[in-house]
């Protein structure tokens, strides 16, 4: 009787083997098939699409490669807006903010290197280089300067370096909830081994699908962009990871750092608009700097000097989304 009743409980814990054995099974296998599905159509499909998309603008020769450069209006400034890190398509994302302020200003879209229509480059990324090219870029597409920069999050640091290199080139830098460049902390080097990892998930297409899945049209609709920008900003989503835009975004701490070694010039005037999600936000690395958001913030604005402005607006770090026209009034009123 009891070899019966162990050979019925091995017997037992054998099937519950099986089953878990046949459940990770499937799984195993559903995993493989959304992969090989993702990345076919990721090659094919969304490949497709997205080699059918032409610039929006001019493609002018700088060093290695070449950089999209994306212009409105013909007003007698010239604003030049930089996106912040990750965006894929910076001549869509910026399209209602560039309407905007093209009925009273020359507007200009510069792409970085490795970022929307623009192609790689094997120069390194460092803030003087991205001044470089932008000074570069701006020339060849015909536009001369002083310019007023408006660059978006981590941008901002490289217009400042712009002005402290070039004062004379820059009228005025109005930030669009910018990184500041006076806090500097390394990236920890587990973070940057994860950057690989968005290569194989574009690779496998699941960037290109939860652009799709994600992508509120209605919304977006509602901010002013046009069909057209959305499909191409939710196709380009998918073919963002490239070893220069990895580059970018690995050296972000450095950029700080080479920032913030020079002074800012006491004659370019500043305005910062910033996030009330940014401002009010918890942010554990700030944290652990005995840092709170609102200190960041003045921090940046004391480093830059008197001559610092700001201003909250109610949005997430993407604060141009929809605060298109309070954007395009504090222009106004900065540039008198």
């Amino acid at each position: 009787m009891k070899k019966n009743t162990e050979n019925q409980i091995a017997q037992k814990k054998n099937g519950k083997r099986r089953k878990v054995v046949m459940i990770l099974g499937i799984l195993i296998a559903v995993i493989a098939l959304f992969t090989v599905t993702g990345a076919i159509l990721h090659a094919t499909y969304f490949k497709t699409k997205y080699e059918k998309i032409s610039p929006y603008g001019q493609m002018v020769d700088v060093n290695d490669g070449q950089m999209h450069v994306y212009s409105m209006g013909s007003g007698e400034k010239t604003i030049v807006l930089l996106p912040g890190s990750g965006v894929a398509l910076p001549s869509a994302d910026f399209g209602p903010l560039m309407r905007k302020l093209s009925e009273k200003y020359t507007v200009v879209t510069v792409e970085y290197f490795g970022v929307g229509f623009s192609s790689t480059t094997q120069t390194p990324r460092s803030s003087e280089n991205y001044v470089e090219e932008i000074r570069t870029a701006l020339t060849k597409a015909g536009f001369t300067p002083p310019y007023v920069l408006m660059p978006h999050s981590i941008s901002s640091v490289i217009s400042e370096y712009f002005a402290e290199k070039y004062p004379t080139e820059v009228e005025a830098i109005l930030s669009l909830d910018g990184t500041s460049s006076d806090y500097y902390e390394p990236m920890p080097a587990s973070i940057k081994s994860l950057l690989s990892v968005a290569k194989y998930q574009q690779a496998v297409g699941s960037t290109s699908i939860m652009a799709v899945i994600t992508t509120n049209k209605k919304m977006l609709l509602g901010y002013g962009y046009t069909e057209k920008e959305i499909n191409d900003m939710i196709v380009f989503a998918g073919f963002t990871m490239n070893d220069t835009a990895l580059d970018e975004i690995g050296n972000t701490s450095e950029f700080i750092k080479q920032t913030m070694e020079l002074p800012y010039p006491a004659n370019v005037p500043y305005f910062k608009v910033i996030s009330r999600q940014t401002y009010e936000m918890s942010n554990p690395q700030l944290k652990k700097a005995g840092l709170t958001p609102p200190q960041y913030q003045t921090d940046h604005l004391a480093r830059i000097g008197e001559q610092a402005r700001y201003e909250i607006l109610e949005g997430s770090h993407f604060i141009y989304l929809n605060n298109v026209e309070r954007i395009a009034a504090i222009a106004d009123e900065f540039l008198k």
